[in-house]
């Protein structure tokens, strides 16, 4: 991380030529554009994502598992090109470029979402029965799918970056730069849970019932705002210059081990490594760990003249032990990595079964109230809130006095608290569920008359869930990875969520098919009262049962970080904790 001295030869360019000095660069001043765009941008956003199943349900006539299934592969569809958000990031146009052109993409894709509303040529007739409406035509869903990938396209350019330009404001060279970056995680967080709890509580309100068109303008607006935060804090951004893309350097070493997997590995009779120092002189250098030996192959000197060979063509034999220790950075952390995936798949089902579940609950407060159904995510994120403030400004402060140390929760402990949390969370929405067929059925309605306030417990526990999981992976990856792979670390956080998604439609269809062959299916269909939707709810918190297991004995032991270190402590630590439990592959 650079300081009020860096060195311009890490400057990114093209950059503001009006830039004030660099003492003023950086730190606190600038972050706050970063948050504010942050805000405006997951303001406009997540009007769209909170209410996106109502609009599809009430709109577009969609249901059962095609509306589960747009919208969970959709989400995991933006999570995911956060990858290729990443690569051309790291390796082209730098951070502050990528998110820029990112926000172009996503508002966009909001201005085309705000088109179907507001042109109803674009959406099929209006549906009032509860089953056998028109469907859209395939030109229709185009129009939407249209939308849906520009802001995929959005959300590729900015999830990756967003953080990881955040961090890079931050000197984590000294223990105040530690300590502001392991507070700016939670600050992100909570910028973008008070954003959310604006968006459902005034734009999803309008959205549902006053009007859709006038609630995707007020997105569309957001992201005009969220462009014009970001490019008011230009002349005070720390800009990190391109260093290439860490995603190919890994196939690299992929490859250059491969055809190097005859090679044995004795430094007592020669083979010295490839190991120069870094292009940047400010970098942070790897050093060279006993971990994963068949990787070192790849930065293996077999012979006095391999230096000689032009850099372009040897690059793909012979890589440096910088490049190695950052694939083993990156198999490091899979391990914890995959715990996450199976932590998010109970926080998902909340957007779009626990939405499913409200739409056929009583909504009415009164004669003249009705309450949205994305409503119930203000619980979520309130619980997210409330747990982020009171951990941070009452826990950390008090338990510091009294401990006189750093009173931090460890990550692999709030992970597994969130782990547990996710399986009361399940439990708890099969057993409202059960409770709100049985009611509908009991009167034989479409709608039961159990209050949608049922549902409140169950959409607190999903928040909790994310307080403890989401924040632990997202810092957890940041910190066990060197500043170069920041942006990587960004990509896996929201490729987690992308599979968190894409395991929940494909445990969606598996159980569909499954039981729908000997009769009415668990799932499917647009009347939840002839599904069995509580168990579906159990089998997924028999899986985070089975994934508490596996994190609690494996997965933990991957974890070599309480707090924000610099990767080269973490890689130190991870050698000598590991070092009788890590795979050695030779």
């Amino acid at each position: 991380m650079e300081d009020a001295n860096h060195s311009p030869s890490t400057e990114q360019h093209p950059l503001p030529v009006n830039t004030p000095t660099h003492r003023k660069a950086g730190g606190w001043r600038s972050v706050k554009y970063i948050i504010g765009n942050e805000a405006c941008e997951k303001l406009a956003s997540m009007s769209l994502v909170s209410n996106v199943t109502v609009y599809l349900r009430t709109k577009y006539n969609l249901g059962g598992i095609l509306l589960v299934n747009v919208v969970t592969i959709w989400s995991g569809t933006c999570n995911i090109a956060s990858v290729a958000g990443a690569l051309i990031s790291d390796a082209y146009l730098g951070r502050y470029l990528t998110l820029l052109f990112g926000s172009i993409a996503s508002l966009l894709g909001m201005a085309t979402l705000a088109l179907t509303a507001g042109i109803p040529k674009l959406r099929p007739p209006p549906c009032n029965e509860q089953v056998n409406c028109i469907q859209p035509q395939e030109w229709q869903m185009g129009v939407l799918y249209m939308g849906f990938g520009l802001l995929a396209i959005g959300a590729g350019g900015i999830r990756p970056c967003n953080i990881a330009f955040g961090a890079d404001q931050f000197d984590t060279n000294t223990e105040k730069g530690k300590m502001q970056l392991d507070s700016f995680f939670n600050w992100w967080w909570l910028s973008f849970s008070v954003a959310l709890l604006i968006a459902l509580t005034g734009v999803v309100y309008i959205q549902t019932y006053v009007s859709w068109t006038l609630g995707y303008a007020i997105p569309v607006a957001c992201f005009v705002l969220s462009i014009t935060a970001f490019l008011m804090g230009r002349h005070v951004y720390v800009y990190k210059k391109p260093q290439g893309s860490v995603f190919v350097d890994m196939l690299k070493v992929m490859v250059a081990a491969f055809r190097k997997r005859k090679t044995t590995i004795e430094l007592s009779h020669g083979h010295p490594f490839h190991d120069p120092a870094p292009s940047d002189p400010q970098a942070s250098k790897l050093p060279r760990t006993n971990r994963l030996k068949c990787f070192d192959k790849a930065a293996i000197l077999t012979a006095p003249g391999d230096m000689n060979v032009p850099a372009q063509r040897s690059s793909w034999k012979l890589c440096t032990v910088q490049q190695v220790e950052q694939l083993k950075c990156l198999v490091g952390v899979v391990p914890v990595w995959i715990s996450g995936i199976c932590g998010f798949v109970a926080v998902d089902q909340q957007g779009t079964f626990g939405v499913l579940q409200a739409l056929q609950m009583e909504k009415s407060i009164g004669h003249h109230f009705k309450i949205p159904p994305a409503w119930l995510t203000i619980a979520s994120m309130l619980a997210l809130s409330i747990w982020v403030i009171v951990y941070e400004s009452i826990y950390i402060p008090v338990a510091k006095k009294i401990l006189r140390r750093d009173a931090r929760i460890p990550i692999r402990e709030r992970i597994r608290i969130g782990i547990v949390v996710s399986i009361l969370c399940m439990i708890l929405a099969g057993v409202v569920e059960k409770k709100r067929r049985e009611s509908a059925l009991s009167h034989g309605s479409f709608v039961s008359p159990l209050s949608m306030a049922w549902l409140l417990p169950q959409f607190s526990l999903s928040g909790l869930t994310e307080a403890f999981v989401c924040i632990a992976i997202m810092e957890f990856l940041t910190a066990q990875m060197p500043e170069s792979m920041r942006s990587v670390a960004g990509s896996l956080f929201f490729i987690s969520l992308s599979f968190g998604s894409y395991v929940s439609s494909l445990i969606v269809n598996v159980i569909h098919s499954l039981t729908g062959k000997n009769g009415t299916p668990w799932l499917g269909g647009h009347d939840l009262n002839q599904n069995r939707l509580e168990y579906y709810y159990y089998i997924i918190a028999a899986l985070g049962a089975l994934n508490f297991i596996y994190f609690t004995f494996f997965a933990s032991n991957y974890i070599f970080c309480d707090k924000v270190e610099s990767a080269t402590d973490n890689v130190a630590k991870g050698e000598k904790k590991v070092e009788g439990t890590e795979l050695e592959m030779v």
